[in-house]
């Protein structure tokens, strides 16, 4: 193969990655917007409310609002706008920190935790459905693939 060839094969292989990058974007924007529209239709809430009540759910003895924030990848202020929300419904309550007066941990109540779990049994049957066309084989590959590529991404951080 000459450099000439070498380079249009190099060039296509950069548009085939471009197109592929375009259409994961697309999928996760998709599947996004109709989750989004799902939790406000269906159960009245939001996705933001649901990924912060996941948090929680993964911390029982609870979270600091920044560690919320860093977990979400997302600004204090809007965590502190749904806890805020979240907390005035009874779904979670503020607890003081021992030893630090201004530091204070979000906790599920009982209440959200019963909440939490019934919204994580909606969404699991939503993902099935929506997904359900995908093979549990091809369903493995792509999660094969997919932790591949963000262990690289995670890498060059």
């Amino acid at each position: 193969m000459n450099l000439k060839q070498g380079d249009a094969v190099h060039k296509s292989n950069d548009k085939s990655r471009l197109r592929l990058w375009l259409k994961l974007l697309k999928s996760s924007n998709l599947i996004e917007d109709q989750l989004r529209r799902f939790f406000r239709d269906k159960h009245s809430t939001t996705l933001p409310r649901f990924d912060v009540m996941a948090a929680l759910s993964r911390y029982p003895s609870g979270l600091k609002m920044s560690e919320i924030s860093g977990l979400l990848r997302v600004s204090n202020g809007n965590v502190t706008g749904i806890v805020d929300r979240l907390n005035s419904e009874g779904l979670v309550q503020r607890v003081s920190v021992p030893g630090d007066r201004r530091a204070h941990l979000v906790i599920l109540t009982s209440e959200g935790e019963k909440m939490f779990e019934h919204l994580v049994g909606e969404h699991t049957t939503w993902i099935n459905e929506k997904l359900g066309g995908i093979s549990l084989e091809e369903v493995k590959g792509f999660i094969k693939r997919l932790d591949y590529l963000n262990k690289t991404l995670e890498d060059e951080k």
